[in-house]
């Protein structure tokens, strides 16, 4: 199993949106680095849901439910989605402040590579990430 983080901006599409759509295909990515991840995921994988923009914080968990296929929304290029499932809201938001301010953090995605939406992170900081948001698999 991997882990990853993806992003959204809530105005555009958010927790409780999936949370009401319980699963949903994650469309739009118009990035190749974020495309690569996409396609390096796997049905089970499990991925924070963070906020981007408005909120910047981690919000819930969700697992893919279908590896990448066919990005619907996209006109033309080979863009792929995922579908993801909802899995549970997080006892605790994780904010980007409060990650930043953790030194064990410093080398994640997020920080390094913060205009990035669909990010891997490595079990040492998916375990950490979910003590700090009291998510317990």
């Amino acid at each position: 199993m991997r882990y990853w983080l993806v992003k959204s901006e809530p105005d555009a599409f958010s927790w409780d949106q999936q949370v009401a759509n319980g699963v949903e295909p994650w469309t739009g990515v118009r990035n190749h680095m974020a495309k690569n991840n996409l396609k390096a995921m796997a049905k089970g994988d499990l991925a924070f849901f963070y906020h981007s923009n408005v909120g910047k914080e981690i919000v819930g968990v969700v697992t893919v439910d279908k590896a990448a296929y066919p990005d619907p929304s996209a006109e033309k290029g080979d863009w792929v989605c995922v579908d993801m499932k909802t899995v549970a809201p997080v006892a605790r938001k994780v904010t980007l402040a409060k990650i930043k301010a953790t030194p064990a953090l410093e080398g994640i995605p997020l920080i390094r590579q913060s205009r990035l939406s669909v990010m891997e992170l490595s079990p040492e900081h998916w375990n950490l990430l979910c003590e700090m948001a009291e998510w317990k698999p």
